[in-house]
């Protein structure tokens, strides 16, 4: 093993790979291990992208539901991993190791050989035989019986949860599968995050990444929750752990096995290099953008925001998606907080807001749509909208954990145009960053920098509202790609060059501190509008008013 003082000089001619599964492609990067440099970069779109209205073969699905095909992630081995090496330039007798990351919680049954459900022949029409994608909601009925039933029988872990479990998470979207589909979950021999299922693709190997494992799979302190504790929820659940979820753990930065002979071939890349252990896209980029310290939170910004965060010291933190114990950095308690939806809201806005005169408009100046509402938007200044708006189009993953909220435009006249309502939907996931901070700060855990990663970055105008909203200065990750470079970085341990991942990140480690200043006077006037915020969130999160409850139940009977 070399150190990061050495390694430019020992390795200057070693590379890695690594492989960000994200919710609508895979992207993979060539990274040197000397010093991070990515070489070359491919991606590559997911064929199905997310099922969220039908199967392919045409079977409805109901709402809240969204589903993947597993067969779209081997195919961004075979095709985004070859170009990127070949754009490169690098031989593949180079390479030593390969990292991967994934959305999470992915989750999706299998055999016991790992062949997913969805691929028999006979169960293709079966919705619950496919991948449930971090985004599926539809099982928030479980998750809210999940909380409740641990909150009265005083269960230890749940207070590592900030309180409540997610309907995205592996015990609740198990839960539903039991009790939708019992046949299919008899069937089931693994309950498998897709961060270990490729893993296992790639080497042969199945192993639970401790990540996942630990804030997906509600893993405390070498425990799961108990087998007393699971029949209570369902009789037939008893034995969920042991039967379908209990695997070895693998530590973040670990050799999973070597890559086999089929992955070779799918890859291009060497037999035997070391495949490293699975990861989750936010926790894997946190090292990525230099956070190795307490109190350095990175915010991975793209169709959801995740933020992660590592410190010293453990509190309970309301909504929080979970605190675990060397779940991001050894030694350090990492957290994970995050918003359901950001740049989907965005997206969904052009899709739904965007008027023909206003895309003849940026297509004379050569915009795309965002592009030219956020130039249209970054002429007004603080409140001229008269918008507020409640990010919740996509439910709240934090710090309320309901992801049957739903979204709220407040203070529409004849007058707004549509970059008054793009602009009030950018405010609004900034001033939802700046309840998780506050929920941080509240609890004893300092927030002292927010370091930015993902695509959204690329926006100036929404970079400088959250310094302003949040009072703090912005970093950003200076790589394109840092999901997939924290991947590589975790593969360059896991290939025994880096004796852990602070070492690596010294090295391969990229980020540029304070980038974005926050504005008194615009910070201000932020502050008038997140006590705007504030009131509607509790009014319509925390039980005041409960409209969107029922509109959801409504919405439900309708499409039953």
């Amino acid at each position: 093993m070399v150190n990061a003082e050495n390694s430019e000089h020992t390795h200057p001619d070693t590379y890695v790979i690594g492989v960000d599964y994200g919710t609508l492609s895979g992207r993979a990067v060539v990274v040197r291990v000397a010093d991070g440099a990515e070489l070359a970069a491919a991606e590559h779109p997911y064929a199905h992208a997310v099922l969220d209205r039908a199967l392919p073969d045409g079977t409805p699905l109901p709402p809240d539901w969204a589903l993947q095909v597993p067969s779209d992630y081997i195919d961004v081995l075979r095709i985004a991993v070859p170009e990127a090496l070949a754009r490169s330039g690098v031989r593949p007798d180079q390479v030593v190791g390969i990292g991967t990351d994934f959305t999470a919680c992915t989750v999706l049954p299998v055999l016991a050989d790992g062949t997913p459900l969805c691929e028999l022949p006979d169960l293709t029409g079966r919705p619950h035989a496919y991948v449930k994608l971090w985004r599926h909601h539809a099982a928030q009925a479980q998750a809210d019986r999940i909380t409740e039933l641990a909150d009265a029988r005083k269960e230890p872990w749940l207070k590592r949860y900030g309180g409540k479990i997610s309907s995205e998470w592996e015990f609740a979207k198990a839960l539903q599968l039991l009790e939708e589909d019992p046949e299919l979950y008899e069937l089931t021999d693994r309950w498998i995050e897709a961060a270990d299922w490729i893993v296992w693709r790639l080497s042969g190997t199945y192993v639970r990444n401790a990540c996942t494992a630990g804030y997906k799979g509600q893993l405390q302190d070498g425990s799961y929750p108990s087998p007393d504790y699971l029949a209570a929820l369902n009789p037939g659940f008893a034995d969920f752990v042991t039967d379908k979820l209990e695997q070895p753990i693998g530590q973040l930065g670990d050799r999973a096995g070597g890559l086999t002979a089929e992955a070779a071939a799918w890859t291009g890349l060497p037999e035997g290099i070391a495949v490293c252990v699975g990861n989750v896209d936010a926790h894997v980029t946190a090292p990525a953008a230099t956070a190795v310290e307490p109190g350095r939170m990175v915010a991975i910004m793209g169709t959801s925001t995740c933020h992660v965060m590592s410190s010293d010291q453990w509190a309970e933190v309301p909504g929080m998606c979970g605190v675990v114990d060397g779940g991001i950095l050894p030694g350090l308690w990492g957290y994970e907080a995050g918003q359901s939806g950001v740049g989907d809201i965005f997206g969904w806005f052009v899709r739904t807001g965007f008027p023909a005169s206003y895309a003849e408009e940026a297509a004379a100046l050569g915009r795309d749509p965002h592009e030219h509402l956020t130039a249209l938007a970054a002429e007004q200044r603080v409140g001229q909208h008269g918008l507020i708006a409640l990010d919740w189009q996509s439910g709240n993953r934090s710090v309320l954990v309901d992801h049957d909220l739903s979204g709220v435009l407040v203070g529409l006249t004849l007058s707004t145009r549509p970059e008054d309502v793009y602009r009030a939907l950018l405010e609004a996931t900034a001033l939802g960053t700046r309840t998780i901070i506050e929920a941080f700060e509240t609890s004893g855990v300092p927030v002292r920098e927010l370091i930015i990663a993902g695509g959204l970055m690329k926006n100036p105008l929404l970079m400088q509202i959250y310094a302003d909203v949040t009072r703090l200065p912005l970093g950003v990750i200076d790589s394109a790609q840092g999901p997939a470079l924290g991947a590589a970085m975790h593969a360059a341990v896991a290939a025994g060059v880096y004796p852990d991942i602070r070492a690596a990140a010294q090295a391969m480690a990229k980020a540029r501190p304070a980038v974005y200043q926050p504005d008194p006077e615009r910070a201000a006037a932020y502050d008038r509008l997140y006590a705007e915020y504030r009131l509607l969130h509790d009014y319509f999160g925390r039980g005041a008013n409960e409209v969107m409850h029922r509109l959801r139940h409504l919405r439900a009977e309708a499409s039953a």
